[in-house]
């Protein structure tokens, strides 16, 4: 890497952590901390929600994806735009007037409101984890763009690097400055990829007819996807918008009902089709380029064994010139960034506001400086799992399928129930998310290719409706 370059990229790394400075002396309390305030815009919200989602463990697992199999991995991010309008028409209204009368900071703090405290603990645990596993994700995609880039450094080396950036920067700045940072960071992806990353990849393999010639015929079709595959990502990312805690602290973050529906329609139109093609494409043109010979010099020549996921890092450090990669490195790490710092404010705010508090109190752990150290010290946890795995968009998904299973059936129940059950929704949450990560780590083969998360949510919502149904008082439907 060129010292132009390099010294682009820190100029970037530096403002952001700046940034995060910056708000640092003006979070007053865990409401600024963790919401905002509760007074932000749609446009900053739905940009944040955008750049939270899909962030850099989709962008570099799409690049992935375009790689294996072409266009028709933009299906993944549809399942994006589904779940972000779905919710803005079933959820929003319903928990958004709730949260605000109620002041609540976190997701398990409104089903503590349907339910128990109980329920609301057990809750905090599965999204705890979930968040520590998807912030590793993040941290793993931007070591894998530093290995990409800089050769001689090795893939911890750069978890490490990535992790103490990621984390100093979340933990003094707040939601305010992951919100404000989170705008600036998909600008610069946004710019990146249309001014950037795709019309010079386009130009460097040949253009269209290079394509062409190049890939199979099935990579240039929309229908190169089974329906099972298609049907597990429906299954693991649509609910996510009904459980995820990023996304509720979003909500809570927005003026009123009106601004929170807008930027989650605004969000879901980014993610598909404009992200989702745009990341297919720089992936397919990699592979273009891999079949081409472009990174034999570098020891991946045509038929040699090559992480997917690290053909799209590859293709940008071989064709961008010196300045250009700078920018490009700083908009792959803008996604990265954006994405970790809110899984880690969640992880955060669901261990300081749903566990430690059901245990303590609020008063010896309300103030800020304790958030903060809680924050720096999930981090480090996460920066240590991601050492342990290598396939970025795997432990994202593996993450949203144990999140998912375990809490997507509760909050129905919410939605659904005039009086839901608590002993119910406790049930439905540990049998679905032990039943997910019992077939994850097992690695039973399951039958028709079907994800582990579709017998996760099986299991819990049997769970749910037979305690539901022989409880008293039994639940009513709406």
């Amino acid at each position: 890497m060129h010292i132009v370059d390099l010294i682009i990229f820190i100029v970037y790394l530096i403002v952001m952590l700046g940034v995060g400075f910056y708000f640092m002396g003006r979070n007053k309390s865990k409401d600024d901390y963790y919401v905002g305030g509760r007074n932000m815009s749609a446009g900053h919200i739905g940009l944040s929600v955008v750049a939270t989602d899909v962030g850099g463990g989709f962008s570099i697992g799409l690049g992935g994806l375009g790689f294996m199999m072409g266009l028709s991995g933009s299906w993944m991010l549809f399942t994006g735009l589904l779940g972000a309008w779905l919710s803005a028409v079933l959820l929003i209204p319903k928990i958004y007037p709730v949260a605000r009368e109620n002041k609540f900071l976190t997701f398990p703090q409104s089903l503590a409101h349907h339910y128990n405290g109980k329920v609301a603990l057990i809750a905090g645990f599965i999204s705890l984890i979930g968040y520590v596993g998807f912030t590793s994700s993040q941290i793993l995609a931007g070591a894998k763009l530093v290995e990409a880039t800089f050769p001689s450094v090795s893939i911890n080396m750069a978890v490490l690097i990535m992790g103490v950036i990621a984390v100093v920067y979340t933990a003094i700045g707040g939601i305010k400055a992951v919100i404000y940072t989170d705008t600036i960071q998909w600008i610069i992806l946004m710019g990146g990829l249309i001014f950037i990353g795709i019309p010079v990849g386009y130009a460097y393999i040949g253009g269209w007819e290079a394509i062409s010639k190049t890939v199979p015929a099935e990579f240039m079709s929309l229908s190169n996807l089974s329906f099972v595959q298609f049907f597990n990502w429906l299954i693991t990312i649509v609910p996510i918008w009904f459980v995820g805690m990023t996304l509720y602290q979003r909500i809570f973050a927005c003026r009123d009902v009106k601004t929170a529906k807008k930027a989650w329609f605004i969000a879901g139109l980014f993610e598909w089709p404009i992200m989702a093609f745009m990341g297919i494409a720089l992936g397919l043109f990699a592979r273009v380029g891999y079949e081409q010979g472009m990174f034999a010099a570098i020891g991946y020549a045509p038929g040699t064994q090559l992480d997917a996921e690290l053909g799209l890092p590859l293709f940008l450090r071989t064709i961008l010139p010196v300045g250009l990669m700078g920018l490009m490195l700083s908009a792959y790490f803008s996604a990265i960034m954006s994405t970790a710092d809110s899984c880690l404010m969640a992880a955060s705010g669901n261990f300081t506001t749903d566990i430690l508090e059901y245990f303590k109190g609020t008063r010896k752990f309300g103030h800020i400086k304790y958030s903060q150290i809680i924050t720096l010290i999930i981090g480090a946890l996460a920066i240590i799992l991601a050492t342990n795995m290598q396939n970025v968009l795997e432990l994202m998904l593996y993450s949203y399928a144990f999140m998912v299973s375990g809490l997507l059936v509760p909050v129905l129940g919410t939605l659904i129930l005039k009086k839901p059950s608590a002993r119910a929704a406790v049930v439905a949450m540990v049998v679905g998310g032990l039943t997910t990560l019992i077939l994850i780590i097992t690695q039973v083969k399951l039958p028709l290719g079907l994800d582990a998360n579709f017998f996760g949510i099986a299991a819990s919502f049997i769970s749910f409706v037979l305690i539901q149904y022989t409880d008293k008082p039994k639940g009513v439907v709406a």
